[in-house]
């Protein structure tokens, strides 16, 4: 049986659980400003990634499209496609910042590095990634994403057994996130992730055998985010009142379980940054992969996102994600619709 379906669901995790999930970050800003409303809110977004996935990995299939700027220009093609271009170039580059700065920060506030090293260790291994395309990429997700899945479920189960269901129920979102309620902010998290699932999907071609594959594939793919997502939750919602307010909310939780622990997790962490960071770059440097540049590219990529990176990780995440979640969003019903 072909396992190609398995690789596109270790894509499609570690293409979206990134620094702002593994953190509890996002979960929070999405969801567990609600209290348990937010659990409906991630169970229409976990049905939406497996449904748009399925559908739009068929399209690809189906049109055998073969990277971002062939489905855009099918799409839009004229000066409307060139502008959309532009604006999935500047996502992607400031998704790779943002994960990029997540680095910085778990460097400075988990191993006592300095914020610096922590940048440029994942700027450079971004980089050697970004030399080997798509199957750089999907190796690199087949061996990690297994490991978060773990580490989140292990975090997850250990917290409720030991501590029961005892949920804060909060429902202060409207108030905090100017999202409106949990469903409105369920589609705005979806997509907010969209830009970058369009760009990845659109460079899978390669691994698509056939329509099962690409089912299972999208399918199974956003049931695991769906289950990791709703996991992240439930530990946030123990220990709310401690939590809502930091930047990375899960190395406090994870600390409940021993200082040894929140270590590890911190490495955890570090890799659902570091998929994240190289599903951005791929795609990026993917777009000029039969130019001669390639390499300049792939380095002037690397070094761009530094200044960004800057700015600061839970900044970035309040100021960039709910923007390209509503213009993500509105691009993928309209690819699902026109293709």
């Amino acid at each position: 049986m072909d396992k190609n379906w398995m690789k596109i669901s270790f894509i499609y995790v570690g293409t979206v659980i990134g620094a702002g999930f593994a953190s509890g970050r996002e979960i929070i800003e999405f969801f567990g400003v609600y209290g348990l409303k937010g659990i409906i809110g991630i169970t229409i977004s976990g049905f939406l990634f497996s449904l748009l996935g399925g559908l739009f990995l068929l399209k690809i299939y189906k049109y055998r499209i073969k990277g971002y700027n062939d489905l855009v220009g099918r799409v839009f093609g004229g000066a409307f496609g060139a502008a959309l271009d532009v604006i999935i170039a500047i996502s992607l580059y400031t998704g790779f910042s943002v994960m990029v700065s997540g680095s910085g920060a778990i460097f400075k506030e988990e191993l006592k590095m300095p914020f610096d090293l922590g940048i440029i260790t994942m700027v450079a291994l971004s980089f050697v990634v970004f030399l080997f395309n798509l199957k750089g990429f999907s190796f690199i997700n087949s061996i990690l994403v297994p490991l978060l899945i773990l580490g989140i479920l292990f975090t997850s189960i250990y917290l409720i057994i030991s501590v029961g269901f005892n949920f804060h129920d909060y429902d202060v979102g409207i108030s905090l996130t100017h999202k409106g309620n949990f469903f409105t902010s369920s589609l705005l998290y979806v997509g907010s992730n969209s830009l970058i699932i369009i760009t990845v999907f659109s460079s899978l071609l390669p691994l698509i055998g056939n329509k099962k594959t690409v089912i299972l594939g999208g399918v199974i793919g956003g049931f695991i985010l769906y289950i990791l997502s709703l996991s992240i939750l439930s530990v946030i919602l123990l220990y709310y009142p401690e939590v809502a307010t930091m930047d990375i909310p899960m190395l406090k939780i994870s600390n409940y379980i021993g200082s040894n622990y929140r270590k590890l997790y911190a490495v955890i962490l570090w890799i659902a940054i570091f998929t994240t960071a190289i599903a951005n770059g791929t795609s990026f440097v993917s777009r000029f992969s039969n130019s001669r540049h390639k390499v300049s590219i792939a380095a002037i990529f690397c070094i761009a996102s530094i200044p960004l990176a800057k700015l600061g990780f839970s900044k970035l995440i309040s100021l960039i994600y709910p923007i390209f979640g509503l213009i993500g969003f509105s691009i993928l019903i309209v690819i699902l619709a026109v293709l």
